[in-house]
């Protein structure tokens, strides 16, 4: 007669031999799988940077980080991150381009260096630019917006329906509702002005004051004393 002590122990069966190890494999895949490319994407997929170029070289208009990560399927931070870096790359190289947060978003942009250049290729004689009316009725909205078009001809002495209707058209100038007392149509700029001008916000126009005259050459011009 056996005693349990000379019983033989009981014998793992075939599935109790693979449970741990089939623990350790699946976790092994997952961790491989958070390495792999998004999917639709193939494994041998470019760098983030590389892939942030690709996208900014294509686009007409600044775009965000936020639907950068969402094309690339990273993270938003670190997104940001790169295209910080990539910045401070092209800015350390002195590339003939530069990358730009403007406009709530980011696009590449002719290093001002190299604006004469690119000015005497590109829109010398080939594109048609704002008049001085337009320009001058421009900067009207821009530090005064919301504004009203017959408050633009008071500060400008002449009337800038036509003009107006050109900076409209250009998309430079957009519609801002109406004044509450007369209500007459006000006017604000774009997000495409702020595109144009490299800006990232109205708080980035350059102050008005190192630009006015001084009161001393506005009673000599005027012959009445400046107020």
């Amino acid at each position: 007669m056996t005693t349990p002590a000379d019983q033989p122990e009981p014998q793992a069966t075939g599935a109790d031999e693979l449970t741990e190890p089939r623990e350790v494999i699946d976790l092994d895949r997952a961790e491989r799988r958070s390495r792999e490319a998004p999917e639709g994407i193939d494994d041998d997929a470019p760098p983030l940077r590389t892939a942030l170029e690709a996208i900014l070289m294509v686009v007409d208009e600044p775009v965000g980080e936020v639907l950068l990560a969402q094309v690339t399927e990273r993270p938003t931070g670190e997104v940001l991150e790169s295209l910080r870096a990539l910045k401070a790359e092209y800015d350390e190289a002195g590339r003939g381009f530069e990358l730009r947060q403007v406009a709530g978003g980011w696009r590449f942009y002719t290093r001002a260096s190299c604006a004469p250049y690119v000015e005497r290729f590109v829109l010398d004689g080939q594109a048609a630019r704002l008049t001085q009316a337009a320009l001058e009725t421009l900067a009207v909205v821009a530090y005064r917006q919301p504004v009203s078009r017959a408050r633009v001809s008071a500060v400008r002495g002449v009337n800038v329906d036509g003009v107006m209707r050109t900076l409209l058209a250009r998309g430079l100038v957009e519609d801002a509702g109406h004044d509450g007392e007369g209500g007459a149509v006000l006017y604000r700029t774009t997000s495409y002005f702020l595109q144009r001008l490299g800006l990232r916000s109205l708080d980035e126009l350059p102050a008005l004051a190192p630009f006015l005259p001084e009161a001393d050459t506005i009673e000599d011009a005027t012959g009445a004393p400046a107020t």
